[in-house]
């Protein structure tokens, strides 16, 4: 069993040459293959919002929603003349830290906060602090392997992968899965790249693992790989990097990162395999539902859709979301935040689309439209 390590050097330069050509570029989702599947009504509408207070706001998190957060802003910015975020996509982990420090004004997370997070957060707003989800988007299980263009992976075979159980392209697991038997998989190791840093997208992968293979993944969940094998990378940019760069790589990232050389795994979960898309995404979220309904803390329960077997359902999303003070110390800070937040639930959701997101659901804009109001 392999022992993870960091990426050199050359890896590191390479990730941010990534980063740097991103800003230019308008990623969309892989595997955008049409679904006959119907899925729930995108959130439409435009703000009506009352401009003003803190610029700029200053926020930090998830790497995942940075493209997301980008659109956001420049939305904001036409609503509310001279406004302005500055949001470092430093990680989920760093995000929650520097939220519950008092260090920036809202957070950004890819799982919602609790336990000890949630307990800080609350003692750093004097009030409860919220999770404002308003970015969707898949996680790929994605790969590079010259000759295998169209690959079905099973929860099960998934979990073994990242744990170490199935070391080899011609694993015979991997050959019995439906769809690959025609395959001509290599003689060749699996260099299994994850995330070395904090990571709310590290932590829905592995709770996804845990909800539908639970036979196969006994590592648990959290923010920090837990699978014990390969090789680590910096950020979403740097896992994608890592497994461009070697044949027989994969790892597991935000839909919108792969692309350029990458190919997002169809997914079996027991209906047939089934495409990344936006649609098929959207018919996982039909099944959604609140771990505390009825509170204006909208953290999703997706164990549910994780471990359902629906027909043309892609099950392995992440939510991004934003923390926030229920109620801010400064006025001036709740103004703003209040107004960036109704400009990204309306304004800023369909541009989405573009760069390989999911805009969230009518009945789910409505919740977050209630809660940010809420704020004080």
């Amino acid at each position: 069993m392999k022992i993870m390590r960091p990426l050199s050097a050359v890896g590191i330069v390479a990730s941010a040459a990534l980063v740097l050509a991103a800003c230019g570029s308008d990623p969309a989702a892989t595997n955008s293959g049409s679904s006959n599947s119907a899925s729930a009504p995108a959130a439409t509408g435009t703000a009506d919002v009352e401009c003003g207070g803190k610029s700029p706001l200053s926020a930090e998190g998830s790497s995942a929603q940075k493209n997301a957060i980008d659109i956001f802003t420049q939305q904001y910015s036409k609503k509310c003349a001279g406004q302005q975020v500055n949001y470092n996509p430093s990680g989920s982990g760093a995000g929650v830290k520097q939220f519950n420090a008092n260090q920036i004004d809202f957070g950004g997370s890819d799982s919602p906060i609790k336990d000890a997070d949630a307990a800080a957060a609350k003692a750093r707003c004097a009030s409860d602090a919220w999770n404002i989800p308003l970015v969707v988007g898949p996680i790929a299980v994605a790969y590079k392997l010259s000759g295998v263009e169209k690959l079905t992976l099973t929860p099960s075979v998934t979990a073994k992968i990242f744990s170490g159980g199935i070391t080899k392209w011609n694993d015979p697991a991997i050959k019995a899965v439906k769809g690959n038997e025609s395959l001509n998989l290599p003689d060749k190791p699996i260099q299994v790249v994850s995330r070395a840093d904090e990571s709310g997208t590290t932590d829905n992968f592995q709770k996804y693992l845990g909800a539908a293979a639970k036979a196969d993944w006994t590592k648990g969940a959290g923010k920090k790989f837990n699978g014990g094998v390969g090789n680590g990378a910096q950020g979403s940019n740097g896992v994608a990097t890592a497994v461009k760069a070697s044949d027989g790589g994969i790892t597991y990232v935000e839909g919108a990162f792969a692309k350029d050389g990458l190919t997002a795994a169809l997914i079996d979960s027991g209906s047939g395999g089934v495409e990344l898309n936006a649609a098929n995404v959207a018919k996982s979220l039909d099944a959604a539902k609140f771990l505390n309904e009825g509170s204006n803390d909208l953290a999703l329960d997706l164990n549910g859709i994780y471990a359902s077997n629906t027909p043309g359902a892609y099950p392995l999303l992440l939510t991004t979301y934003e923390i926030v003070c229920s109620k801010y110390a400064s006025a001036d800070v709740a103004k703003a935040v209040k107004a960036f937040l109704t400009v990204a639930a309306t304004d800023g959701q369909q541009p989405l689309s573009a760069k390989g997101y999911v805009p969230i659901p009518q009945s789910l804009q409505t919740k977050v439209l209630a809660a940010v109001k809420a704020i004080s």
